[in-house]
This record gives structure tokens, sequence and C-alpha cells, in this order.
């Protein structure tokens, strides 16, 4: 029979869960998603958020009422409280219970990861509009456009278009990271790598500072100033800017 400790505890947590649930749904935790990349990767983030908000609710609700109902009380004669008789289960459930709810957990887990790896290996597919060579060095990025036949410190996009970053580095590892396109992956001398992005909105770093190349790699001195303006604009003005670069 479920005790009244039980039936409290639970009732909490419910009302605790919804509450913070509801809360959640009001905060904006990401920057602007100018990218297909960036929605994939958000709805993974607030998806593993909401599941793992009972979760933490239920933890916070066990020991909290845990810590004000069995808090530890004198012994009648005024001295320490004497330990009470030794716990026992079943070990063989317990091994069965921690196997079951572990391999749903990893589960949970790696659903959202795996089904966004794939979402974005489809986007990637698609029809390729353009090529953009990127170069870290010491501490500022280039972007070479070879179909354009321009250089700038400056990476200026037009939306709604599938871009290939092909990324590399001179000196030392750096990483290549647009926040507003939630892109990442590493520059490394010698090598080249390629990450894609599907721009679906307009900006600029003036507006949003997230519209920028920032090196996420420990790279030196002046790591943490490691970075240049994007500017995503709409086609007829990217065509203006290549125009007055060529």
């Amino acid at each position: 029979m479920i005790n009244r400790d039980t039936v409290t505890v639970a009732i909490i947590w419910i009302i605790a869960t919804v509450a913070v649930e509801i809360a959640f749904s009001f905060v904006d935790l990401f920057p602007a998603a100018a990218s297909e990349e960036a929605v994939i990767v958000d709805d993974a983030f607030y998806f593993l958020t909401y599941i793992a908000i009972p979760v933490f609710t239920f933890i916070l609700v066990a020991l909290s009422y845990s810590i004000i109902k069995f808090r530890s009380r004198p012994a009648d004669d005024g001295g320490p409280p004497e330990d009470g008789p030794p716990q026992r289960t079943h070990n063989a459930w317990v091994r069965g219970w921690m196997l079951v709810t572990s391999a749903l957990v990893v589960t949970v887990i790696i659903h959202p990861g795996l089904t966004g790896l794939w979402e974005m290996d489809e986007a990637a597919n698609k029809d390729l509009d353009f090529v953009v060579k990127v170069t870290g060095v010491q501490w500022a990025w280039s972007f070479n456009y070879p179909d354009q036949n321009i250089t700038s410190p400056e990476l200026v996009l037009p939306n709604d278009t599938h871009v290939r970053f092909d990324v590399t580095a001179v000196d030392v590892v750096h990483s290549f990271w647009v926040p507003a396109f939630r892109t990442k992956i590493d520059a490394v001398p010698g090598l080249t790598t390629e990450i894609h992005a599907n721009i679906t909105e307009t900006g600029n770093y003036d507006d949003d500072i997230n519209f920028r190349v920032q090196c996420a790699e420990l790279c030196g001195r002046e790591h943490a100033i490691m970075q240049s303006p994007v500017r995503v604009v709409e086609r007829a003005e990217f065509n203006e800017w290549v125009l007055s670069k060529q």
C-alpha cells in the first residue's frame, strides 16, 4: 500500500514539474537561428531539456522533502540519535532496475542526437550554391570565394543559399564557429575540413553579435578576439558586394 509520504512527494513533484515546464517555455535560451542547422540543434537541446526537467524536479523534491520530514532528531535522553536497523533489499531487482533505467536514459539521450545528425546530413546533401574557403591564422580569418575570385576579411553570404565552408589553418589548430548558424568545425594546418550551412535569415554583426566567425579553440594570446563579422544579405545586395570587390 502506498504511504502518505509517497503520495505527498508525488503531488509536489507533479506541481513543480508543471510549473517549471511552463516557466521554461517562456525562456529564450538560444541566439538567432539563421540556418536550417541551427533549428535542428536547438530542437535537440529543447527536447532534452524538457525531458530533463521532471528528473530535476523529482530529485529536488525528494531530497527537500526527506531533509525536512526525516531529519535526525535527538534521542529521548537528549543524546545523539541511534542508527536504525540495517536496510536490505533484493539485489537482483536493484540490478535489473538499474539496467533498464540506464538503457532508457541512454536511448532517450542518443535519439535526438542521431536524429539531428541524420537531418543535418539531409540538409548537406541539398543542391550546393557555392563554396567559401576559410583560412584561420593567429589571430584572424580570411574568406576566399573561388567562384567569384575574391578574398575578404568579412564573411558575406546571400540569404536562402546552401554554402559549404572548406576550412583550414596556417599555423595552429583553430575552430571555425558561427553562433547564428550553430556550425563549428576544427581548422587544422595541412588539412581541409568542411561544414555546410543552409542560410535562412538575414542579419549582421552590428545588430546581433551572434553573426560572427569566432575561434572556438584555444590558439594563443589573442584567441578571445579572433573573430570576423558575418553579414547575411539578400541576393541582389550580395551581387553588388561581389562586383564592388572584383
